[in-house]
């Protein structure tokens, strides 16, 4: 993981970074701030577990929150974009998913989570289903979020 870590940093050099997670709870933030010198592009975080701190701080939409749900591409956007605003960094990134135990009321199963990215020209979003405990599913979202 430092070895991704680093390269992310070194790609963004010059850049700045920030990020919005909801099920990996900081894992992104931690490991990229394990690696010495994170500070000249990483930013911050905003860990925006429940759904009240992304419409608050991340702004996102209450209405996609009430009827696609918090696991979802939408919402993984404007996370992304919120953080970004936010923190004014030249990149963000996000995650909101389901490491378990359980899915939830939308149709999603433990696994599902949506990686979102922003930044001054575009923003995306991808969904994943990953397998595994809780720590597979975690670990499995925070390196994908530092591949995208």
């Amino acid at each position: 993981m430092k070895h991704l870590c680093e390269q992310v940093l070194e790609a963004l050099k010059g850049k700045t970074l920030a990020t919005a997670e909801s099920c990996t709870g900081g894992g992104i933030g931690a490991a990229i701030t394990a690696v010495a010198g994170s500070s000249g592009v990483y930013k911050g975080g905003i860990i925006s577990y429940q759904n009240a701190v992304k419409r608050d701080l991340l702004h996102v939409s209450e209405t996609d929150l009430a009827n696609i749900g918090p696991v979802s591409g939408p919402v993984a956007e404007q996370m992304a974009k919120g953080a970004r605003n936010a923190l004014q960094s030249d990149v963000a990134i996000s995650v909101t998913g389901l490491a378990g135990p359980g899915g939830d009321t939308f149709g999603n199963p433990v696994g599902t989570v949506y990686i979102g990215y922003a930044d001054e020209k575009e923003a995306f979003s991808r969904r994943f289903s990953f397998c595994g405990n809780r720590e597979d599913i975690r670990n499995q979202a925070i390196e994908n979020a530092l591949q995208i």
